[in-house]
Order: C-alpha cells, then structure tokens, then sequence
C-alpha cells in the first residue's frame, strides 16, 4: 500500500534535505567566512564587539608574534628586520540617521568678574 501521508512525499522530502542542508553549512560555513562581516566595516559611534585581526591588517600573524616576543631569541637568524604591519583601511559605517549639531556663537569669557580668585 503506498504512502498517502503528505509527509512522504518526494516534494516535502526534498524540502527538508535542502532545510539540513543550509543549516550544515550556516553552522559549519565551508565559505571561510566563520566570524568575519561581508563587508568589514567600523562602526561610527561605537566600537565593535569582535574584529577578526585579518580584517584590521594583512600581516596580522607577524605582527602579534613581534608584540609578543616570539622568535626573539633566534640564534639561527638573529638579525631579522622588524616586522612593519600592513594596515587596512577600513570605511565606517553608519547605523541611523544622526540629527546635525547646531554649534552656538562664540563664547567670550568674562575674567573681571566678581568674588572670583585668581
């Protein structure tokens, strides 16, 4: 007897594969992508919560290993160059509208006032 249940059918078991499938690959994220924005970018009133270092600089590896000390005891090469870091620039980004800043007139300040101490 063939199954009548709308749940067998090959239209909904494809749906769900597809369904498993995305969900595999959001949480595994073959892409090279696991932490990083589509569009790296600075936030403009803020900071940001995580920045993976690859997005801030090119040489991200040489960098943190000169600030930490590592190989600074090599006897094979002992005179390397400094590391000199390759910086991205990175755009800011806006998240709402600000309204302008209304500046006032110049403020003149009165120093011959009284019961002032100089």
């Amino acid at each position: 007897m063939a199954s009548t249940r709308d749940k067998n059918s090959i239209g909904n078991y494809l749906l769900q594969q597809r369904a498993l499938n995305r969900t595999f690959e959001n949480i595994c994220d073959f892409n090279g992508r696991n932490g990083h924005a589509n569009i790296p970018a600075f936030p403009e009133l803020s900071r940001p919560s995580y920045m993976p270092p690859d997005n801030v600089c090119k040489n991200f590896v040489d960098v943190e290993s000169q600030l930490l000390g590592i190989n600074s005891n090599n006897l094979v090469n002992p005179n390397k160059e400094p590391v000199k870091p390759e910086i991205k620039n990175l755009p800011l980004i806006s998240f709402f509208d600000r309204e302008k800043v209304i500046m006032p007139h110049d403020l003149k300040v009165d120093n011959n006032r009284p019961f002032i101490m100089n």
